[in-house]
C-alpha cells in the first residue's frame, strides 16, 4: 500500500517507516525537522532511511538513495495550502500521524507550540483525509489522557476528562476531532495511547536517554517521586509491532454500540481508540538498576517529589488490542534497555 508517515525522522515515526520500508510497502515520510531536542538524531535516522535531511528543502520531496519505495518530505502540518496540494497529489491508502509537539514539561512553558501542532497541524490532516479519502487514519494519542484517573490498569473504558497538562489534553481533543470525522465523513480513524516508549534512537528529553548520559558522565540523576514513580515501558519493537497490525486493520462500526451506555473506546462509526503498552508497569528505581547493570556503573540518585503535571503511575490494559488483532508485546526490560545503551554507546562514541 501507499502510506503516509508524518513524523518519520521521529523516533517512533522512523522505526515504523523503516518496517513498512523493509516489507515493501510505498511510504512517503513527512517531517518539519524541528530543533525541540538535538537534531543530529533527526539527521541520524534520516540517514539510516537515505535521506539527507540537512540538505532538505521546504516542500520538496526527496528520493531514498537506499529504499526505491521511499520519499521524504519536509513540511509542517500547519501548513494547511501543502498538506492538501500533497494528499491530491499523492492519493494516499493509509496515513499515520506521528508529528506533534511532544513532551509534558515542555507544555508548561510552551503552551501555544501544542495548540499549532497537535490541533491545527491534526486539523489539517483531518481535512485531507476528507477531500481525499483514505482507508485508513490512525494516529498518535497517549497515556497522558488518563490524567487524574487512579484506576488501574489504564482501560479505554475508562473517563478521560481531567487532564493534568496542556499535552495530555491536546491528544484528547484529537480523539474527539477523529469521532467527528469518523462520523460526519465515514473515516476509519484508530488513536493509538502510547505508553512510556524507549528504545534506540529514542527522544533525548525522556528519562532513560537522561540518566544513561548523566550516569555516563558521573553526574547526578533527579529521581522523581523518590523512585515509586511506576511507568509501563514499553519497547519500540513492540509499539512499532502494535501500530503495524492496527495501520493494516482499519475500524469497522460497532454494531452492539449503545448511546445510553457509551463505550468511549468504539463507536457506531468506524473509530477505535487502543492502548499500546507493555501492560506490565515497571518501578522506576528498578529500571534504573537494569541501566546500572547495562552500563556497568552506578548513579549518582538525587531524590525528588513528583513534578507538576506528572502522575505516579501508568499502566495499560491492552486486552482489547490482544483479542482483536493478537498484540502481545515480547521485549523484557532488561534487554530493552541493552539494546539502548549498545546503541548510545555507539551514536554518541561514549
Amino acid at each position: 500500500m501507499k502510506i503516509l508517515i508524518t513524523g518519520a525522522s521521529g523516533f517512533i515515526g522512523f522505526h515504523l517507516t523503516k518496517r513498512f520500508l523493509d516489507r515493501g510497502d510505498e511510504v512517503i515520510g513527512l517531517d518539519s525537522i524541528n530543533d525541540y531536542y538535538d537534531i543530529r538524531l533527526k539527521y541520524g535516522r534520516l540517514t539510516n532511511l537515505g535521506i539527507d535531511g540537512e540538505n532538505a528543502v521546504y516542500n520538496q520531496k526527496i528520493n531514498s538513495a537506499i529504499f526505491p519505495n521511499f520519499q521524504f518530505i519536509k513540511l509542517q502540518l500547519e501548513d494547511r495550502e501543502n498538506i492538501l496540494q500533497l494528499f491530491k497529489s499523492e492519493k494516499f491508502d493509509s496515513v499515520c500521524n506521528l508529528a506533534a509537539q511532544a513532551g509534558v514539561r515542555y507544555s508548561l512553558t510552551n503552551p501555544h507550540a501544542y495548540i499549532d501542532a497537535n490541533i491545527t497541524g491534526f486539523l489539517n490532516i483531518l481535512e485531507a483525509c476528507r477531500y481525499y479519502p483514505v482507508k485508513h487514519l490512525a494516529y498518535a494519542s497517549s497515556s497522558s489522557v488518563y490524567g487524574l484517573n487512579e484506576n488501574m490498569p489504564f482501560s479505554t473504558s475508562h473517563n478521560v476528562d481531567h487532564p493534568v497538562s496542556l499535552y495530555a489534553a491536546s491528544k484528547k481533543a484529537n480523539e474527539l476531532m477523529a469521532h467527528t470525522y469518523s462520523n460526519l465523513f465515514n473515516l476509519p480513524t484508530t488513536g493509538l495511547r502510547f505508553f512510556t516508549v524507549y528504545g534506540p534512537w529514542g527522544r533525548p528529553d525522556m528519562a532513560l536517554f537522561i540518566f544513561t548520559k548523566a550516569i555516563i558522565e558521573g553526574k547526578p540523576i533527579d529521581v522523581f517521586n523518590y523512585g515509586e514513580m511506576k511507568r509501563d515501558f514499553t519497547y519500540v519493537d513492540d509499539i512499532v509491532e502494535g501500530l503495524v497490525r492496527v495501520i493494516d486493520n482499519p475500524p469497522k462500526p460497532n454494531p452492539y454500540w449503545n448511546g445510553k451506555q457509551p463505550d468511549p473506546s468504539t463507536s457506531k462509526v468506524p473509530y477505535k481508540i487502543y492502548n499500546i503498552g507493555n501492560s506490565t508497569p515497571v518501578r522506576l528505581m528498578d529500571f534504573i538498576e537494569a541501566l546500572e547493570n547495562s552500563l556497568g556503573k552506578k548513579a549518582i540518585k538525587n531524590m525528588m517529589p513528583i513534578q507538576s503535571g506528572d502522575v505516579p503511575s501508568t499502566w495499560a490494559d491492552v486486552s482489547d488490542l490482544t483479542e482483536n488483532l493478537n498484540y502481545k508485546p515480547f521485549t523484557p526490560v532488561e534487554k530493552g534497555i541493552a539494546n539502548f545503551v549498545k546503541w548510545y554507546l555507539d551514536f554518541y562514541k561514549a
